[in-house]
Order: structure tokens, then sequence, then C-alpha cells
């Protein structure tokens, strides 16, 4: 369990493997991702009571791949990890239509699978905000047009994705990550700044799904052979403090 100090404007956090972490935890990484359309029910089945899908269309939800190299945590509390979320785009009101939230910008996204390279890595995640991580061998092989990312947990590939790198300008931007903490569900305002991309309707993205059971889960979702956006940073993440979803 993560013991957490309050101090006049932050909190500081000790994990159980020993390393201290100061809340907001500003991070710096590299990140290629894609939003893709996927199955809705099986979208629903995946998250948790309080949220609902963002629809993509009135039948397909919106699923986010994110292939994840950070480069420094905080002031180097521990050692460089690297990372591949899956993401199930979501909001605790349902009843918008479909790509509203994705427009505006109201959007959350609850963290359904998270495998990280370190095991500091996997209690960072784990004891400060509830997200599902597990350790995996994660592998980024990065050149001028594109990342592809492979990931093997327990001995099996659970998937190998690639994505073309967008355009990139120097910008910001603010969403919501939602986990489920001590029986809690949670909200944690996560910040992006840098070298942000993006492009939209692109079909610049490979997905290859493995043998891993995460990868049948995966293969359920039926994830569209085009994305709704691709997107990368090359700069900074912020973390806030999670705080509970009022029902």
């Amino acid at each position: 369990m993560a013991a957490v100090t309050k101090l006049a404007d932050c909190d500081r956090v000790r994990l159980s493997t020993g390393h201290e972490v100061t809340l907001p935890l500003v991070t710096e990484a590299t990140v290629a991702g894609a939003v893709l359309p996927a199955r809705y029910g099986v979208a629903e089945s995946l998250l948790p009571d309080g949220l609902m899908p963002v629809r993509a269309t009135a039948r397909r939800a919106v699923v986010v791949l994110l292939c994840v190299e950070y480069h420094r945590i905080g002031d180097d509390v521990m050692p460089p990890y690297d990372e591949f979320a899956v993401i199930v785009a979501a909001t605790p009101d349902g009843q918008r239509p479909p790509l509203l939230p994705l427009l505006t910008r109201d959007i959350g996204g609850y963290i359904w699978s998270l495998p990280v390279t370190t095991e500091p890595a996997r209690a960072l995640g784990d004891e400060i905000w509830g997200y599902p991580k597990t350790v995996a061998d994660i592998s980024h092989h990065d050149n001028a047009t594109r990342r592809e990312t492979t990931v093997v947990e327990d001995g099996d590939r659970v998937a190998t994705v690639s994505i073309d790198w967008p355009r990139t300008w120097e910008g910001r931007e603010r969403i919501e990550s939602y986990a489920v903490r001590e029986g809690r569900l949670e909200r944690t305002p996560v910040e992006f700044q840098g070298k942000l991309g993006a492009a939209p309707l692109s079909g610049r993205v490979d997905v290859d799904l493995g043998d891993h059971d995460r990868a049948d889960t995966l293969r359920s979702l039926d994830l569209g052979s085009r994305s709704v956006l691709r997107f990368s940073l090359e700069g900074w993440i912020t973390y806030g403090a999670g705080r509970s979803v009022e029902r």
C-alpha cells in the first residue's frame, strides 16, 4: 500500500517499492496513439458501474490504444519504462449523442489494461490511481514514419500495433482517466504538453493481435480498420490526484 503525506499544495506518496513520488506527477514521454471504433456491447461490458461508452456512431464505441515510452518520471524518482494502454472512451453521462464528447473534448477514458515493463511502474499506477497495471515485455521500434509496438505477457504475444506519426505542433490538451481504486470509481486529470500531433480518419494504423487471453478480448471488440484519430506526443504528461466520481 502507498503511504501519503500531505504537503501545502501537493501529495508526497511512498510506494510499496520504496520509491517516493509527488503529485501532480510530471513525466516526460513519447507517445503514439490511435482512436478506433469498437463493438459497443463489448466495450460497455468492460466498464464499471457509473460509466458509459462514448459512441463513434450509433452502434460503435471508441477504444484508444496508447504506445508510450517514458523517458523521465518526476525528478528521476524511478527508472524509465514502457507502457501499452487499452482505454475505453467513456463518460459518466451516457445520454450524449454520438461523437459529441469527442468534438467538445469533454471526454475521459477508462483504463481497461495497462502493461508496463517494470515492477516500480506497476506499483506506481496501481497504488496511486488504481490502474490495472501488469508487468510485460514491451518493445518500441521507431523510424521517421511510424512506431511499432509489440507486447508480450506471460510468454504470449498480446498485440503488435503500428501507428504512423502525424504532423505536430506545440500545444496542450487535458483529459480525464477513470479507474476503480479500493472499490471506488475515481477520475484523474491528465495533461499533455509539448509537440502534439493528430490526424483524423486515417488508415495508417495496423493492429495485429496475438494469442494472449487479453488479445481474445481485443479481438471481440472488432476494432475498425480505420482510426477515428491517430495522435502523438513528444513532451510531458502530468498526472494529478484521483478524485471520487459523483454518482
